[in-house]
């Protein structure tokens, strides 16, 4: 049926219902309209500038509602010279078909691939993330698929800090809900903190690491303060030496309890949280036509019910959730082999939502975009299509290849006889959370980012004051109760500068420590610097000198661990990783 002349709008599939405007290189989407009306733009009134109305102006021009880019007249310019629809005689025999009358030939749209990469974004950056990669298509209807939860103070009220890493936590539950899935999960579960991914972005936008947190690990769930429906807060008392996976669902836990479990465990301040069941994995892979996934040998499983041939296969709806539930079909069947398992499988997910065939489909983009927004539920901070667009403009940011997926270094729990759970490595897991604390690369990046770091790292060298001379205050924007204090006395009796005061608590906590300072202090900072191990990150020099007996401003944040512990944290760690622009088999 012709959707222009024939069909009823609320009787076709919305995804069907995108034109293109040549003008723009934008889809537009036609619904409620008939005949021969034009596409109207679907962009939120907010997003719009000031709509013009009234008969076209001669020429064929005439304003789209948004006020945008002038769209063509339906006249059409008949070849030889012959009089148009409208009577005029054309004036170019080699016009092309869609131009007006006595105008220009005019410049060819946009890449629709690369328009539609500038909205979608970061969409692909995470797949279980589920931002929508419709953000401003069907506006309202989109909104209305979100949930939110309200997790009180906890992370980032603005959707990004600029300037600032962003922290988010992926939440895979497992949860049943949805037709299809009574078969799945623990009966009656609220959900648990099953799939667990950080994804860190850097403060340059140039990289990111999702680091995966194993649901078996042991680890000491805090104190965690939720939201009650009537508007009161209730304080669930926390467990020690409790798996990972119970920070949610178990005893009424929300999902800011699994961030204030993360916080403790990396020392890692979580902007949001983005919550999926299984139903996401089912619809997204469904939109957008399947995921790409490869092992190294065939494999059925009667407990995930995956059944697949050696090598590759194209896996969308119940096999693609059976592929990232499996574990028996790896290795040595652990819940270690099978997040390796999904790190591949949402690398694929990224390249997949790249793809031409994702980007320029219209009706793939809004099949992902809805049930995207229907998987999710996220913290109210980020709880609207808007938000989530903002948000996935900064991710969209960063490049496939410098998105590395790592799992938090494990051993087996000493303390069972026949290991089923794991705890941190003694030495790794540190190292790591440091790495992510001081923001540092897991993959090779961009020359700018290399020049920024050597910037940085010379602030480092020259000439250093004498102990005596340099005058520090010390703020507490860490996590360990008396910080500062602690920091002043062991300057002070250490290392002889006795001119250090201690200044309390900062404003705010803060992930890394930092050193301020004016530029005929820089000698001054350089022997602080030294003295505690301050990396080149840290050193935040001003623009103007200080004055008299200015002092400078050192501020503790969560990579401080005790005075006299050198800050500076590894530059690189041996411990497997994987790119999310290669397919790697899973074993």
């Amino acid at each position: 049926m012709d959707a222009q002349s024939r069909g009823r709008a609320e009787d076709m599939d919305p995804a069907d219902q995108w034109v293109l405007n040549p003008d723009t290189g934008d889809y537009e989407l036609r619904l409620n309209q008939s005949g021969g009306n034009s596409p109207r733009s679907t962009t939120p009134p907010a997003q719009r500038g000031p709509g013009r109305t009234g008969t076209p102006r001669d020429g064929g021009e005439r304003r789209s509602p948004a006020g945008d880019s002038p769209r063509r007249s339906t006249e059409v310019p008949r070849q030889g010279g012959r009089r148009s629809a409208g009577g005029q005689r054309g004036q170019d025999r080699t016009a092309p078909k869609d131009a007006a009358p006595g105008r220009r030939k005019r410049k060819a749209p946009k890449s629709r691939g690369k328009k539609a990469l500038v909205w979608t974004g970061g969409v692909m950056a995470f797949l279980l993330v589920g931002v929508s990669a419709g953000g401003y298509w069907l506006y309202q209807h989109f909104n209305g698929n979100l949930s939110t939860v309200d997790i009180g103070d906890r992370g980032n009220k603005d959707v990004i800090t600029a300037n600032a890493p962003l922290n988010i936590l992926i939440i895979g539950t497992d949860k049943r809900t949805g037709k299809g899935n009574e078969g799945y999960g623990d009966k009656g579960s609220a959900g648990h903190a099953d799939t667990n991914i950080l994804f860190h972005v850097s403060e340059d936008r140039t990289n990111a690491t999702a680091l995966s947190i194993p649901r078996d690990l042991i680890t000491d769930i805090p104190d965690c303060k939720t939201k009650q429906e009537d508007g009161s807060e209730k304080t669930i008392p926390g467990t020690p030496h409790e798996r990972f996976n119970t920070s949610l669902g178990q005893n009424d836990r929300d999902p800011g309890c699994t961030m204030d479990t993360v916080k403790a465990l990396t020392g890692l301040t979580v902007d949001h949280f983005m919550m999926v069941d299984f139903n996401a994995v089912k619809e997204l892979t469904t939109a957008v036509g399947g995921v790409e996934v490869c092992l190294a040998h065939a494999v059925k499983d009667k407990d995930s019910k995956l059944d697949l041939p050696a090598g590759k296969s194209t896996v969308q709806g119940e096999q693609a959730l059976a592929f990232v539930r499996t574990r028996h079909a790896f290795a040595n069947g652990s819940d270690l082999d099978r997040i390796k398992g999904q790190q591949q499988f949402i690398g694929s997910m990224i390249r997949q939502m790249k793809s031409d065939d994702t980007l320029t489909s219209p009706t793939k983009l809004y099949k992902l975009a809805d049930a995207a927004t229907k998987a999710l539920t996220v913290d109210k901070a980020i709880g609207t299509v808007k938000k989530l667009s903002s948000l996935a403009t900064e991710l969209g940011k960063i490049d496939a290849k410098n998105i590395t997926f790592v799992t938090m270094p494990v051993i087996d729990n000493p303390e069972e006889p026949k290991p089923v759970t794991v705890v941190a490595h003694p030495t790794k897991a540190e190292q790591l959370f440091s790495m992510m604390r001081d923001d540092t690369s897991l993959t090779e990046v961009a020359a700018e980012k290399k020049k920024a770091k050597n910037k940085q790292d010379a602030l480092l060298k020259g000439t250093k004051a004498a102990a005596g001379d340099v005058r520090v205050d010390v703020y507490n924007g860490g996590e360990v109760a008396g910080g500062a204090q602690q920091t002043v006395t062991w300057l002070q009796n250490t290392k002889g500068v006795l001119k250090s005061t201690n200044k309390a608590n900062a404003p705010k906590k803060i992930a890394k420590t930092t050193l301020e300072y004016a530029p005929n202090q820089a000698d001054q900072a350089r022997a602080l610097a030294e003295m505690m191990g301050l990396p080149g990150s840290a050193m935040k020099q001003g623009t103007a000198d200080a004055e008299g007996l200015e002092a400078m401003v050192l501020t503790l944040g969560a990579d401080f661990k005790a005075a006299g512990t050198p800050i500076t944290g590894p530059t690189e760690i041996d411990i497997p990783k994987a790119s999310a622009d290669k397919a790697e088999c899973a074993k």
